[in-house]
């Protein structure tokens, strides 16, 4: 009994070491292997929109993504920058938003929503937008789309568009 008791100890102790050498502690080990970040030029783009009506109102604009190429990881929020009159404001990840390591296999998508405030066409506090262009996390190449949802509100005090940007979620399910 006294020999196996230290042998299954260090059986214990060497199984749990093996589990753990697996994980790098950014997440689920097995999402590490099955790819690196998703790259605009390996996913399908849509966007549809529920424009907001009149100024002061609340639209919302949702981009999916479809994976065509091999699985790869969405680990963290997309970069949205918003454009128009010469000007570029990048739009801010929302406060009340959490995002989480998605891996996207061939075929698969997921969704984020743009949120924005439409402003007063002309208004010199409004930013007169007329594309919107989006990075996906851990790349720099951009996809841009036109923008026909109005002019957007800045936040109060000037600080930058009043919109912001969600976490992806798995669209489909």
């Amino acid at each position: 009994m006294r020999i196996l008791r230290p042998i299954a100890v260090t059986a214990a102790v060497a199984a749990a070491l093996a589990l753990t050498a697996c994980d790098d502690g950014g997440g689920d080990a097995t999402d590490d292997r099955r790819g690196g970040a998703c790259r605009i030029g390996a996913v399908d783009v849509r966007t549809a929109a529920s424009p907001a009506p009149a100024a002061g109102d609340t639209g919302t604009v949702a981009v999916t993504v479809t994976n065509t190429g091999s699985a790869c990881t969405l680990d963290g929020f997309p970069a949205v920058t918003l454009t128009g009159g010469g000007t570029s404001a990048r739009v801010l990840p929302d406060e009340a938003a959490t995002a989480q390591r998605l891996t996207l296999d061939r075929g698969t998508a997921a969704s984020f929503t743009l949120t924005y405030v439409r402003g007063e066409t002309g208004d010199a506090a409004s930013l007169a937008v007329r594309s919107a262009e989006f990075a996906l996390p851990g790349a720099t190449a951009t996809h841009r789309f036109t923008w026909p949802y109005g002019d957007v509100a800045s936040k109060d005090g000037g600080s930058g568009p009043d919109a912001t940007v969600g976490a992806f979620q798995r669209a489909g399910d």
